[in-house]
């Protein structure tokens, strides 16, 4: 009895370790944190703006894939909107979200990798629809790393990129993450026309790789990488 005791403490040792070191899904690293009274750095975003001065159908008009930025720097308000746009809480009382998503579900995360965001120390940060917030995963240069692993110029010279990743175990339809993503990056790219920030959906890098520099969570699959930018 007590051989199978010792046994089984093992066994929840080694499923513990490796649990951790697979990543856990972002959202139940958070509840994990603060369940045990640890206290999650977060960043509390400005609260966006509902009436912008450029129409839908201009933005619509204007939408280009950009991929080239001037160095400016951005700011905490305009990454605020950006990610409200894609995945921003419209409905308090239900939860809706600005991008459509397949029985309500939202099936999708967005993280945020600032180089030069003013108010915004580099990091990897994932963005919290409720609460209008980033909570911080990571320290450094997390956009130098992305960089590494996906090899595409314009992540390097943006000053923000982002990445949309979908949650492979809350369905068994696939295809519905991927449509909610490209829901999401469209919201993205017209919500940029209006700050005059340029962007361009990225998928031409492995996934896997991306995911293993970044340590994101095993229950979850990179779709999109967005770099986002001042246009020239």
């Amino acid at each position: 009895m007590k051989k199978h005791f010792l046994f089984l403490v093992l066994v929840l040792f080694v499923v513990g370790v490796f649990g951790i070191r697979l990543g856990l899904n972002g959202q139940s690293r958070i509840a994990i944190a603060q369940e045990k009274g640890a206290k999650m750095e977060t960043v509390k975003l400005p609260e966006p703006n509902y009436d912008g001065k450029v129409s839908v159908e201009k933005a619509l008009l204007e939408r280009r894939s950009i991929r080239e930025y001037k160095e400016d720097s951005l700011t905490l308000s305009e990454v605020s909107q950006i990610l409200w746009a894609a995945q921003g809480i419209t409905d308090p009382k239900t939860g809706h979200r600005t991008a459509p998503s397949a029985m309500a579900t939202y099936l999708i995360n967005v993280y945020v990798l600032p180089g030069k965001v003013i108010g915004l120390p580099m990091g990897l940060y994932q963005y919290q629809p409720q609460g209008h917030e980033l909570a911080k995963m990571a320290d450094g240069d997390m956009k130098a790393k992305l960089f590494e692993a996906a090899g595409q110029q314009p992540i390097k010279n943006a000053p923000a990129a982002l990445i949309i990743t979908g949650l492979t175990t809350k369905t068994k339809n696939p295809n519905w993450f991927y449509l909610e993503a490209g829901h999401a990056a469209q919201n993205i790219y017209l919500q940029g026309v209006s700050l005059n920030i340029g962007t361009v959906v990225m998928g031409g890098f492995k996934p896997e790789d991306v995911k293993k520099i970044l340590n994101l969570p095993a229950d979850e699959t990179v779709i999109y990488v967005m770099p986002l930018g001042k246009k020239k």
